[in-house]
């Protein structure tokens, strides 16, 4: 009974490997994933450069209004505000914009800090790490730090973005602009 039973499975085992249906299956299950992976990415990829754009547009026109002392007076606020009606796609902007204004010696130029000062999620009162305003004649920089939350943030490129506070990437946008001298006796 035992020979029976062997020499039968063997004869299932040997017609299985014989038998040629279900291979597009097998293509098709190990093909798709790579594609929906790379498809993901892509349009994880486009937000993320649409938005970086974005808030390199508004970063723009915000320091153009700046030197044409549009924006009166000039605060962290004032300036958040007018970065945000630039960007006009930035989701929340307001509450995940954080911006960072210091002078510049342009005889000895100092060093910015490399570390981030972006919003933290967790704790969103703290304040900007530098906002000076300036003076006349005076070199700023300014950095603008923008945190996002991946649409895809398990699958490619959303799973490899460095994170933030929250789960969130950051996007960095970097100007600088002289402040205009201002007043009468200046010409």
């Amino acid at each position: 009974m035992t020979g029976a039973l062997l020499a039968d499975l063997g004869t299932r085992l040997r017609r299985f490997h014989a038998d040629e249906g279900g291979n597009g299956t097998i293509e098709f299950v190990i093909i798709v994933p790579v594609f929906i992976v790379i498809f993901l990415s892509t349009f994880e990829l486009g937000m993320l450069m649409t938005r970086h754009v974005m808030l390199d547009r508004g970063l723009d026109m915000a320091v153009r209004a700046v030197r044409l002392g549009a924006i009166d007076p000039l605060t962290h606020e004032t300036f958040k505000d007018a970065i945000c009606d630039g960007a006009a796609i930035i989701p929340d902007c307001a509450n995940q914009l954080k911006l960072e204004m210091r002078p510049l010696n342009p005889r000895n130029w100092g060093i910015i800090p490399d570390s981030l000062d972006c919003v933290d999620r967790d704790d969103p009162s703290i304040a900007a790490r530098t906002f000076v305003t300036g003076v006349s004649n005076q070199l700023m920089i300014l950095r603008a730090c923008a945190l996002f939350n991946p649409y895809f943030p398990t699958t490619g490129l959303g799973a490899s973005l460095p994170r933030q506070s929250g789960g969130a990437y950051a996007l960095v946008s970097v100007s600088s602009f002289v402040i205009e001298p201002t007043g009468a006796g200046n010409n």
